[in-house]
């Protein structure tokens, strides 16, 4: 079914099956990682004594599969029958989680870390499936509101998720709490089953997985669009990874506040990401995405630099507000700048090839954090992430004017 034929079916976003699919599907995951993960945050903190190796564990088994296998769940991705594939991963997920509830009802607390570590590994060969599916069942002019929407969605739950996941976890317990996620991933797996099938979708069946992961990369370096969209990963995963390390001393430092205060800061900040992807939906299709892009990279970069001088809470708050909003543009920019710049058959392996690059950067922006704090004052390092930013907005200006080519057409 072409693209042409799918929107005059579907007229409105709201309208395409697969979108209203794909966000019953996403709400149920997303209840799901955020009991678990504030589940087994509070955990391990209880069990541990707040041992800071312990909580830093979590992090670990979260990220490190987003790292090693993003690259493999691209590339088999693009092989297999993405609905299906989708379908096996929360099925799969599901099945993991009950197998680690089973360990840690007889004493082995430490299988905790194995919840988080298969869920992230299957998200690696689901999410590509997923943007595969995005482009070939939302119409060109839908993209953008589509990732909008995903966005706001995203907003919502990191303001709910917090107390969601406290809730659950403060009143049933750790092994309620995980069974929770075990429950929502198969209701997850029944609701993808409205997907559209994937006969007429096309796989790479043929080849060598090498010669196919080799091929990813090589796609990404031959067009202008992704590689500087590389830069400008590479470049905002290593001021996020510093500035998350590091937003518990702006609380203390510069604020003079309690550590519990940084939930309002990110409460603040999760609720302008809410408004923010909401007014982004409204005017989505009439702005270029690598101009979002860019407008959110340098609004968030000034932000940053500000936020490292600020000792007033209330300018503090207000920045926050003002950076929350303006994120999904970088959020959105990105996602659609992704779909729209790559064939239909090789669209995980770029998202395999691209999604590292932030990751990898941020993980060494994480540990290289404390290093940097010990050297350096906050408003030293928070005015060198606002730099990064910039840059990475610099870094865009070249591609400002590319149109996609009529080959990458959905």
């Amino acid at each position: 079914m072409s693209s042409q034929t799918t929107a005059a079916q579907t007229p409105g976003i709201f309208g395409n099956r697969f979108i209203q699919t794909i966000l019953l599907s996403n709400v149920l995951l997303q209840i799901g990682i955020w009991v678990r993960n504030f589940a087994i945050l509070l955990y391990v903190s209880e069990v541990t004594n707040r041992d800071p190796y312990a909580i830093a564990l979590i992090s670990v088994a979260e990220f490190a599969p987003i790292f090693v296998f993003s690259f493999i769940g691209g590339t088999f991705a693009d092989r297999w029958r993405p609905k299906r594939t989708m379908i096996w991963c929360d099925l799969l997920s599901s099945v993991s989680v009950f197998a680690v509830l089973f360990a840690i009802h007889f004493g082995s607390w430490h299988s905790v870390y194995f919840v988080t570590f298969i869920s992230a590994i299957l998200s690696q060969f689901s999410q590509p499936s997923g943007m595969r599916l995005f482009k070939r069942h939302v119409p060109a002019e839908q993209l953008q509101q589509g990732m909008a929407l995903f966005q706001s969605m995203m907003a919502i739950f990191m303001v709910l998720g917090p107390m969601l996941g406290t809730f659950a976890y403060s009143h049933f317990g750790l092994e309620t709490s995980i069974s929770v996620m075990g429950v929502v991933f198969l209701l997850s797996a029944l609701v993808l089953v409205r997907l559209p099938e994937d006969d007429s979708v096309k796989t790479a069946t043929s080849g060598k997985i090498l010669s196919e992961l080799y091929e990813g990369f090589r796609y990404v370096w031959q067009s202008r669009m992704l590689r500087t969209l590389g830069v400008t990963f590479m470049l905002a995963g290593l001021g996020v990874g510093i500035a998350q390390a590091l937003n518990l001393f702006i609380v203390s430092e510069r604020l003079g506040q309690e550590d519990t205060f940084l939930q309002y800061m990110l409460m603040v900040n999760g609720g302008a990401m809410l408004i923010g992807g909401i007014l982004v939906a409204g005017f989505a299709k009439k702005v270029p995405p690598q101009l979002l892009l860019a407008f959110g990279m340098l609004v968030g970069g000034v932000c940053t630099m500000i936020v490292g001088y600020s000792t007033s809470i209330p300018l503090t708050l207000t920045i926050q507000f003002v950076n929350g909003l303006v994120f999904p543009c970088i959020h959105i920019g990105i996602s659609t700048l992704i779909l729209k710049w790559s064939h239909e058959s090789i669209v995980g392996r770029v998202n395999g090839v691209l999604n590292p690059l932030f990751v990898g950067m941020m993980v060494i922006a994480m540990s290289i954090a404390g290093v940097l704090k010990a050297s350096f004052s906050l408003v030293f390092i928070f005015s060198g992430i606002g730099l990064l930013f910039l840059l990475g907005t610099l870094a865009l200006v070249p591609v400002m004017k590319l149109k996609v080519p009529d080959t990458l057409q959905s």
